[in-house]
């Protein structure tokens, strides 16, 4: 799918792992872990054309226009043009995206890309263009109810790929079995039922699901009651109760019944 759109859009609940998709989808592409092929940035509400494109800054004379990640990143591109350059954006619907990419929304579609198709950017007047060695991955969370939704011609330039939990899939499975820990494995049990129960919510629904990261990166020493409990009280209870902020009830049911599993 990247390969043919140029731009994707990972997407889903907290803790699904979309960091570690990211990257590896990268590593994949390009045959090899060269990670001075891949530069991630993180959008927020401050983050803007300037930081992007290019800009003028502060300086001791007075302002210097400064090039941004992604114009740096594409000239880095440009200039070796036989291998693979990947962009990850973390967090891409918390800026404001017509202001970040400015006119280059036009020049990230993938047959807009290349020598072909200059723009003229807004501060130097560079023409300026998008190699088409370049990719773009963007990662988005499902379950933050504070963020807008994207408008549609970003979804026009950009494929989306849902990401779900893995509780079931064979390398979790694999390491749940290598730490031999029977509560821990209630633990998960339960979380699996509880995931069901957010898919089943009209008000929630599987982008809200609970991910496989939040257990991940243990060894069998650290799987103790008090981290076990940590867990329940300080990552996944706080959750619930942003979830389910209208229903107490609901919140008191669940957290219980994950106290319960690892007692």
């Amino acid at each position: 799918m990247l390969r043919s759109k140029k731009n994707i859009i990972l997407q889903g609940a907290p803790g699904v792992g979309k960091t570690f998709v990211a990257k590896r989808l990268a590593y994949s592409m390009m045959g090899a872990k060269d990670r001075d092929r891949v530069m991630m940035v993180q959008f927020h509400q401050s983050y803007s054309y300037e930081d992007f494109i290019e800009g003028f800054r502060p300086s001791a004379s007075g302002f210097d226009l400064i090039k941004g990640s992604f114009y740096t990143f594409c000239k880095k591109a440009q200039d070796d043009t036989d291998n693979d350059y990947f962009f990850i954006v973390d967090e891409i619907n918390r800026g404001n995206l017509s202001k970040i990419f400015g006119e280059l929304f036009m020049l990230i579609e993938n047959d807009k890309r290349g020598p072909n198709n200059k723009l003229q950017l807004l501060y130097s007047r560079e023409r300026f263009y998008v190699p088409s060695n370049v990719y773009l991955i963007g990662m988005m969370n499902t379950a933050d109810r504070s963020l807008a939704m994207l408008d549609y011609a970003l979804r026009r330039r950009f494929a989306f790929f849902d990401l779900r939990p893995g509780f079931d899939s064979k390398g979790f499975i694999a390491y749940r079995d290598s730490l031999g820990n029977p509560k821990l494995n209630n633990l998960l049990a339960c979380t699996v039922k509880l995931n069901a129960a957010i898919s089943d919510d009209d008000t929630l629904g599987d982008g809200f699901c609970i991910g496989h990261s939040y257990f991940c990166g243990m060894k069998a020493a650290d799987v103790t009651d008090a981290k076990l409990s940590a867990i329940v009280e300080y990552e996944l209870a706080p959750m619930l109760r942003e979830y389910w902020f209208d229903e107490p009830s609901k919140v008191r049911e669940w957290t219980d019944a994950l106290r319960k599993s690892i007692k």
